[in-house]
């Protein structure tokens, strides 16, 4: 097949564009810029563009398709070329239903943890030696792409995403995968931009349940109540498989999991981490691996990237990146890394960075959601709430939402990355919770500071 890719440089996109060059489709690409590291992935394949823009000449009958990324606006001229063509348009989860149709989908869903989720599962299936095609939200250790496809494997594991799935298909892109096999981790409500009130976001979740295949399974957690309710309220018929988060302890900053077979030491750490895993098992038992055989691959596993990943660790001080925005996600992550260390003064730094977090109106879900922390520093840059063109905010906003009078707040860079580096780190552990950078911060800097 002859695929062209519009906004190629995007993370899932490039992924999916080296998957299918790997299966032995003919692939070009568009977009009008491309950042690392998919400009030197897609390079090193032959798939960058010579120009970065749009050229609707790329766009010619003998195409079978064109793939649309969520970057590309709608109207892109690319994007017109191909309708005028009448070429068929799939966006990035449409294509992968296209290809995972005679395959046992395994969909991952939920507000939080779907990308640690889906890299557990992946972790315990390589080493066990268990092939299956995979969609998943982060670079893992021991896998050369995020997508894999094949023409041979039996199962595909996917990273269900409550977003939207290209400009021009405006539904959830978790909504499509049409699951034999599928995972709610809870629901926490995000993306005000696109769902403005918790009951439209909670609908599509709903949706999603319904999508199941008859005579599937839904795994879920029963510690969610809102969660709780839609799997307990719909009619689909499938399999449900509730979990919950498992007996553990924590002993001289090590984390042990109780197990039938006795305490086991674990790399991850914190409640929601271990309530991921609980489920992980679950489906990772629906795919044919036993539960000894779980616990003995997972004891090795040591997170995604940028998910609470450990990026300096001396003898008195460690260093962690989290890609925590919503307001139970860090929650939690503070929570769990005070847990992990209780004898260490945690430094807890977050980024608002996100449509939502930088919303007035959703800023008070963040209410306590640092509290867990010794000293807690909130970093937001004026200028990207202004390029969301939303209503301004204030320290004061900022305050008021966390309810925390002794919480340090930042809107310049330079200023904060000073903070950062005239900490003194002995017998600290610092947390830098974002999806951003903090405008512009070298995380490897960090490693100078603290040595």
């Amino acid at each position: 097949m002859r695929l062209h890719f519009i906004a190629i440089g995007g993370s899932a996109m490039h992924n999916l564009a080296l998957a299918l060059h790997e299966k032995g489709y003919k692939i070009t690409g568009s977009d009008d810029v491309i950042y690392e590291p998919s400009k030197t992935r897609l390079n090193n394949k032959g798939l960058l563009p010579k120009q970065f823009g749009w050229f609707p000449e790329k766009i010619t009958k003998d195409l079978d398709a064109v793939i649309l990324g969520m970057h590309a606006r709608e109207d892109n001229p690319e994007l017109a070329r191909a309708k005028e063509l009448e070429l068929p348009i799939y966006s990035y989860p449409e294509f992968l239903f296209e290809q995972s149709k005679e395959k046992t989908r395994v969909v991952i869903g939920g507000s939080h943890g779907k990308t640690t989720i889906t890299s557990m599962i992946l972790h315990v299936m390589n080493y066990h030696h268990k092939n299956v095609d995979f969609m998943v939200g982060a670079q893992l250790e021991g896998f050369e792409n995020m997508v894999h496809l094949t023409q041979e494997n039996d199962f595909i594991v996917l990273e269900g995403d409550e977003y939207l799935s290209s400009p021009i298909d405006r539904r959830p892109k978790f909504h499509l995968y049409k699951p034999n096999i599928a995972f709610l981790s809870g629901i926490a409500w995000d993306h005000i931009n696109v769902f403005p009130t918790f009951d439209e976001y909670l609908e599509q979740f709903k949706i999603f349940i319904d999508s199941i295949v008859k005579g599937g399974i839904l795994v879920y957690n029963e510690e969610d109540q809102h969660l709780k309710q839609l799997v307990e309220e719909s009619t689909n018929t499938i399999r449900k498989h509730s979990y919950r988060t498992p007996d553990y302890h924590v002993e001289n900053e090590n984390t042990l999991l109780h197990t039938p077979e006795g305490d086991m030491p674990v790399a991850v750490f914190g409640e929601h981490n271990l309530q991921n895993l609980a489920g992980a098992k679950w489906i990772c038992q629906h795919m044919g691996i036993d539960e000894e055989d779980f616990y003995e691959a997972i004891a090795s596993f040591k997170g995604a990237s940028k998910r609470l990943e450990k990026i300096v660790e001396t003898k008195n001080t460690v260093v962690f990146k989290d890609f925590a925005h919503s307001p139970s996600k860090v929650m939690a992550t503070t929570k769990a890394v005070k847990e992990q260390y209780p004898d260490r003064k945690v430094v807890a730094c977050l980024e608002l960075h996100t449509y939502s977090s930088l919303n007035a109106n959703f800023l008070k879900q963040y209410e306590s959601s640092l509290n867990a922390a010794d000293e807690a520093v909130v970093f937001f840059s004026p200028e990207a709430v202004e390029n969301k063109k939303l209503e301004p905010i204030s320290k004061e906003q900022i305050f008021e939402a966390f309810s925390r009078t002794d919480l340090t707040v930042y809107t310049n860079a330079l200023e904060f990355k000073n903070y950062l580096q005239e900490q003194q780190y002995d017998h600290k552990v610092l947390l830098l919770m974002s999806s951003g950078n903090y405008g512009g911060l070298n995380f490897d800097e960090i490693k100078n500071w603290v040595s």
